[in-house]
């Protein structure tokens, strides 16, 4: 007889599966059946008087109603543990017959089928030790050891044919264990397959396995077909399995049905794992549904799951796609208070972020770190950040980004990059620059698109070369590009800026272009025009013209009136503008003070309501009512960023050419006011003069 072990640290029961406990780590588990002849140690330290484990059957010995220790005592059958001290050297020597030192032998042996070549000699070779006729427990455990799925399948042929089966999808599902921790999915199907013919019925622990090699593989569409077939087999998923497909369904697309899940998960109380959550994440942020994003964020967080670095770089994603770089920074400054070193993918994420919100200096300050910490930029993060240059004016830093650009290894300026520079040059008024930035784009092998003509048709304007606006303009055609609104809207800025003499030649333009703002410019432009007819060309223009531009139109317009002293076609098309709701909330009126608000406006159309509201005023004094104790004017402080000039400069010198009484409010930057007294005084003694033109 020999006496076996047994431990609470059994190395065996430590690895063992609960077969109907699933979890998307490890994708079923499996218990070994009882068999009589194990070893075990107890906590107590006691001996097992039951019979060693005879390796070459299946069958193990039968049972004696009385076993006999070594010391020749007897010991009762319902008392089957005497206690032995475990540093005894008997302890030890008992403990090298038990199950653990089995179980270690066999997962050693499945590790080594990992390297032998992938043929049914040198896999029988290996396996020939377990004896002839191995034990289906031994089967399941050499195939779990395993991690190459070329020899996992002989391994499992050839214990289908040594072993007679009791659980034979046993055996399939820890094979597709191996298939998951390979990411091998291409080999499932063909297993699954076979299986079937073999006549064994897949269980709930098949497919959550293959569902979770799919999963693992980046194959949320296979994971989604093998979910959908569980029924068909009369399996029915459990809750780690659907928390596992609200992940499959989103990275699948099909956003609906992940959303549904997800509902269903929070009123059932499913475990719902980091990797599912960073995914809804991500499809909140990817819908425009910001605010479930953070929703998301802050309810896996309240259930104790801790995000990662990549839970965090989808949250600030979705944070930059919302334009709300304050919630990057915060998202971005618990993610360092946590530990988490910014990756690649981080700053990328800020990058975007605050690039796309114009957070000017946070943006560069990222790049810095980035070129500190040697992490090269792809072009699209250059392209964001030159595009951000180009709205806020930063010429040289744009310029010295372009140059460490074309010093990179690793990408190359395409079209996107030589417009930003092309549309910075061309912002600021050089136009040699702008031009060898157009000629570099041409050599490398870029056709300009429409975005860099206006921008090149925008510097010529500023300069004042007509001509060659027209050149730029014919070469549209050229290139077979139809112009677009905002093409349109560019030379219609740029006639705001033409002498009266040469706009003549961009009206021919204009009319190619857009007829219906040809005919506009032609009658604004004449000396002789009916306000009633240009009520309906500009009505007609309304109509076919993009809502994003409308203000744009409307403003260039009252400028070229107000250039070419059309005060009252000016007036005209401002009334328009009210009207059609092109411009709104330009005054505001309470008890104690009426406001004028010209920040939405360009100069020309600000003069324009300014002179209005006068008149206004002087109507309200001529019918005997009284005005309000403050009056004040509101224009902003801000400044082109091409330029040092806003509309408060400009103010300043007109409001003292007409002698009108209001003056800057200290501490209110872009405000003016006036008193009633000072008002109505100045109103009575004023008549109404020319508009003073820019």
């Amino acid at each position: 007889m020999s006496l076996h072990l047994s431990s609470n640290s059994n190395l065996f029961l430590d690895n063992h599966y609960h077969y109907n406990s699933i979890s998307p780590q490890s994708p079923f588990s499996w218990k070994p059946r009882s068999f009589n002849h194990h070893f075990k140690l107890s906590t107590s330290s006691q001996l097992s008087l039951q019979d060693p484990i005879h390796q070459n059957s299946q069958t193990p010995p039968p049972k004696t109603q009385k076993q006999q220790h070594p010391d020749q005592k007897n010991v009762s059958s319902t008392k089957n543990y005497v206690w032995v001290n475990p540093k005894s050297p008997r302890a030890s020597q008992l403990r090298l017959q038990s199950y653990d030192a089995r179980y270690t032998s066999l997962t050693k042996l499945g590790e080594s089928l990992n390297l032998v070549m992938p043929n049914e000699e040198s896999v029988v070779e290996v396996l020939s030790e377990l004896g002839i006729t191995p034990l289906e427990q031994d089967a399941v455990v050499v195939l779990n050891s395993m991690g190459n799925p070329e020899t996992a399948i002989l391994a499992l042929k050839y214990f289908q044919r040594t072993i007679k089966m009791k659980k034979e999808v046993i055996l399939y599902n820890v094979t597709f264990k191996v298939f998951k921790k390979c990411r091998k999915f291409d080999k499932v199907e063909f297993l699954f397959d076979e299986m079937l013919e073999r006549g064994v019925k897949p269980d709930n622990v098949t497919f959550s396995t293959i569902i979770s090699c799919a999963r693992v593989s980046s194959l949320p569409l296979n994971a989604v077909e093998w979910f959908e077939k569980m029924p068909e087999f009369g399996c029915e998923p459990d809750a780690v399995t659907y928390s596992t497909m609200i992940d499959a369904y989103g990275r699948a697309g099909n956003v609906d049905m992940a959303l549904s899940l997800y509902d269903r998960a929070r009123t059932e109380g499913w475990r719902v794992d980091l990797v599912t959550f960073s995914t809804l994440i991500k499809i909140y942020g990817v819908s425009g549904n910001f605010d479930g994003a953070l929703n998301v964020y802050e309810e896996m967080k309240a259930l104790g799951v801790k995000p990662n670095l990549v839970t965090y770089n989808t949250l600030l994603d979705a944070m930059g796609r919302a334009k709300r770089p304050w919630q990057a920074k915060s998202v971005y400054r618990e993610m360092i208070n946590n530990g988490f070193v910014p990756s690649w993918a981080t700053y990328a994420s800020l990058l975007r972020a605050y690039g796309r919100a114009r957070y000017g200096e946070d943006a560069l300050n990222v790049y810095k770190e980035m070129k500190e910490k040697g992490l090269e930029l792809n072009v699209v993060l250059y392209n964001t950040l030159l595009a951000m240059c180009a709205d806020m004016g930063y010429t040289d830093e744009a310029v010295q980004i372009f140059e460490e650009l074309k010093k990179s290894e690793t990408c190359k300026p395409d079209s996107w990059t030589f417009s930003s520079l092309i549309t910075i040059y061309s912002c600021s008024g050089k136009v040699s620059e702008a031009e060898n930035m157009l000629n570099e784009m041409l050599e490398v092998g870029f056709e300009p698109n429409i975005y860099v003509l206006t921008s090149i048709i925008q510097c010529y304007g500023k300069a004042n070369q007509t001509d060659d606006v027209v050149r730029t303009f014919d070469r549209l055609q050229d290139l077979g590009i139809t112009p677009d609104d905002r093409f349109c809207g560019c030379l219609l800025n740029v006639m705001t800026q033409t002498p009266k003499e040469e706009l003549g030649k961009l009206i021919g333009c204009i009319e190619s272009a857009n007829s219906k703002l040809g005919n506009l410019v032609k009658h604004l432009v004449e000396e002789e025009s009916n306000n009633e007819v240009l009520r309906q060309e500009a009505g007609l223009l309304f109509d076919v013209i993009s809502k994003d531009v409308r203000k744009a139109y409307w403003n260039c317009l009252i400028d070229l009136c107000v250039n070419l002293n059309f005060f009252e076609r000016a007036c005209v098309l401002l009334d328009m503008g009210l009207t059609l709701e092109i411009y709104t909330a330009i005054q505001s009126k309470s008890p104690t003070q009426w406001s004028l608000h010209l920040k939405s406006l360009s100069l020309g159309a600000a003069l324009t309501a300014l002179h209005i509201w006068m008149s206004d005023l002087t109507k309200v004094l001529e019918n005997g009512d009284e005005l309000p104790s403050l009056l004040g004017i509101n224009t902003g402080h801000g400044k082109h960023k091409y330029s040092d000039k806003g509309i408060a400069s400009v103010f300043v010198s007109h409001l003292r050419e007409l002698n009108a009484p209001f003056h800057e409010a200290p501490g209110k930057a872009g405000w003016f006011f006036t008193t009633k007294v000072a008002a109505k005084s100045w109103l009575e003694s004023r008549t109404l003069p020319e508009l003073v033109s820019s």
